[in-house]
């Protein structure tokens, strides 16, 4: 599917309130973090977390926050790079917009070199688990804060 006019932003002073407005299904609520919630933890992981804006044209469809090198384990020994929180507006999903989110972040790992780009997801029926794994990740059996990991190789 190609998207004209599709692009990833900064989130600045001039989006934020458009950031903030990004809203998921309510039944969907559960699963993923506000990007309010997104936007606090980049501010206190500055250099790792990467908060972007999803821009159709000159309408807001959604928010992704990558990471990149963050510490895994929180103690030096495994560093990994992905997806933190995707929130795709609840009126316009369905339409390709999560997965130019996951396609533009493959991208930045890639160009930054990695080859292995992972993310978490809420495990359930009505968690993300069926999109990403129909995109190509596979569960590593690990969790991750309850949640399941997934990775993708890049390579």
């Amino acid at each position: 599917m190609t998207i004209t006019g599709l692009r990833l932003e900064e989130i600045t002073p001039q989006n934020l309130d458009a950031a903030l407005a990004v809203r998921v299904r309510p039944d969907q609520e559960h699963a993923v973090s506000p990007v309010v919630k997104s936007l606090a933890e980049a501010y206190v992981h500055p250099g790792v977390a990467w908060p972007r804006l999803i821009v159709d044209g000159d309408r807001p469809v959604g928010f992704l926050m990558a990471f990149f090198g963050i510490d895994w384990h929180q103690d030096g020994t495994l560093f990994r790079s992905g997806l933190w929180r995707l929130n795709i507006d609840a009126g316009v999903q369905g339409r390709g917009y999560g997965r130019f989110a996951v396609e533009s972040v493959a991208a930045e790992i890639r160009r930054r070199g990695g080859e292995q780009f992972y993310v978490t997801w809420h495990p359930g029926p009505t968690g993300p688990g069926a999109f990403y794994l129909g995109l190509g990740f596979r569960t590593t059996g690990e969790t991750s804060g309850g949640q399941t990991v997934g990775v993708l190789e890049l390579s």
